[in-house]
C-alpha cells in the first residue's frame, strides 16, 4: 500500500471562515463525528479552535470525550447519542451538552446528575418529521413541562431546543420548520428559555437564512465536501480539505497499477465507472483489487508517479462526493472512507 491521506488544515480554516461569514450572526457548531469525517479529530479540533470555533458536535459520548481531551476546558461539546447509564455518567464527567429526545432518557440523565452532584446541560429534541429520534409533537407539551420541573430542581439546565430536517425539498423543510417553531413556543410557555436553537445543517444553513436561528450544525461544508446533488464546492466558496493519493507501483503491458485497493477503503463498485487524477489528467479506474488497482495508462507513466483518488481537482481527480454519487451514497456523510491504516499527512498546521 502506498496510499496516504493529505489534510490541508489551511483549507479547513478557510472553509470555517467562509461558513461563519455565511451563517452569522448564528454561531457555528463544527460537527466532528466519525473522526472529523475521516480527517482526524485531534488535528481538526485544534485548528478549528485556533480559527475561533467554540462549539463542537460530537454525535456520541465517546467522541465527545475525545474532543474534550483535544480542546480543553473552554470548548462547548454537544453529543446526542447515549447508549447506557455509563455514557451519561461519562457525559457529565466530560461536561458535555447532551441532546435528549426521549422522556425516559431525560429522567435517567437527571438521576445521573443528582448522583454526581452536577447540573446536566440539555438540548431538547423535537421530532419535526424526519423520525431520527426526538419527541413526537403530541408528546412535546408534557415533555417540556417535565423538563421545566427538573430545571427548577437544579438537576438540568435547558440550553437548547433542536432537531434534524431532511433537506429533501423546500416544502418538506418548511413543514418541519413550522413544527419546530411551534415546539419553541410550547417550550417558552412551559417556562423554558433556551439560548441555543439549532435546526440547520450544511445545506440549509447556506441556502435558507430563516433556518439558522442561534446556531447551525455544519460538518460537510467545513471540510469542503459538497452535498450530494448540490452545488460544487467552488460555487459554495469552499475547498476540499482532503486528498487521497497513491503511487504507481508497476507498469505492465499498458496497465498502470496503483498501490491502493478495497482493503484500503476504495469501494470495488467504483471500478469501470470512476476516474482518478494523474500527471496527465483524468484517467479511468479500470479495476479495484484488494491492495492494488489498475488505471488507464498515459504517456510517460513511470513507477512512483502520484495518482490522486479524490481531492480538490488539481490533477483532474473527482471529489469525494463525486465518487460517493457513483456508488449511490446519498446524504451529508459522503466522504469516501479510507482505512484507519492509511497514514494521514497534515499541512497548514
Amino acid at each position: 500500500m502506498t496510499a496516504r491521506l493529505h489534510v490541508d488544515l489551511t483549507a479547513l480554516a478557510a472553509n470555517i471562515a467562509r461558513v461563519r461569514a455565511t451563517v452569522g450572526p448564528a454561531d457555528l457548531m463544527l460537527v466532528v463525528k466519525d473522526d472529523a469525517y475521516g480527517h482526524g479529530l485531534e488535528a481538526v479540533v485544534r485548528r478549528a479552535q485556533a480559527s475561533g470555533v467554540e462549539w463542537f458536535g460530537a454525535f456520541d459520548v465517546r467522541t465527545g470525550g475525545a474532543v474534550r481531551a483535544a480542546a480543553g476546558d473552554d470548548a462547548r461539546i454537544f453529543a446526542w447519542i447515549a447508549a447506557s447509564r455509563a455514557d451519561l455518567d461519562a457525559a457529565l464527567a466530560a461536561r458535555l451538552d447532551m441532546g435528549v429526545g426521549d422522556a425516559g432518557l431525560l429522567e435517567e440523565l437527571a438521576d445521573a446528575a443528582r448522583e454526581a452532584d452536577r447540573t446536566a446541560r440539555v438540548h431538547l429534541k423535537i421530532d419535526t418529521g424526519l423520525h431520527r429520534n426526538g419527541v413526537r409533537p403530541e408528546a412535546w407539551p408534557a415533555f417540556v413541562a417535565r423538563a421545566a420541573e427538573l430545571e427548577l430542581e437544579g438537576a438540568i439546565e435547558i440550553v437548547g431546543v433542536w432537531s434534524h430536517i431532511a433537506e429533501a425539498s423546500d416544502a418538506e423543510d418548511d413543514q418541519a420548520r413550522a413544527v419546530y417553531d411551534r415546539a419553541l413556543r410550547e417550550a417558552t410557555s412551559a417556562g423554558l428559555r433556551p439560548t441555543r436553537r439549532h435546526l440547520a445543517a450544511s445545506a440549509a444553513a447556506f441556502a435558507r437564512p430563516e433556518f439558522r436561528y442561534d446556531m447551525v450544525r455544519v460538518g460537510a461544508f467545513c471540510y469542503g465536501i459538497r452535498s450530494a446533488g448540490g452545488p460544487s464546492a467552488a460555487d459554495l466558496g469552499l475547498v476540499p480539505a482532503a486528498r487521497l493519493e497513491t503511487d504507481v507501483v508497476a507498469v505492465d503491458a499498458g496497465d498502470v497499477r496503483i498501490g491502493i485497493g478495497a482493503l484500503d477503503g476504495l469501494p470495488s463498485s467504483l471500478q469501470g465507472g470512476a476516474t482518478v487524477g494523474t500527471p496527465a489528467g483524468r484517467r479511468a479506474l479500470r479495476v479495484v483489487g484488494g491492495s492494488v488497482s489498475v488505471v488507464e495508462t498515459w504517456p510517460g507513466v513511470a513507477v512512483g508517479d502520484t495518482v490522486t483518488v479524490y481531492g480538490p481537482g488539481l490533477q483532474g481527480e473527482l471529489t469525494a462526493t463525486d465518487l460517493a454519487e457513483l456508488i449511490g451514497t446519498i446524504g451529508e456523510e459522503i466522504a469516501v472512507r479510507v482505512s484507519p491504516l492509511v497514514p494521514r499527512h497534515y499541512n497548514g498546521a
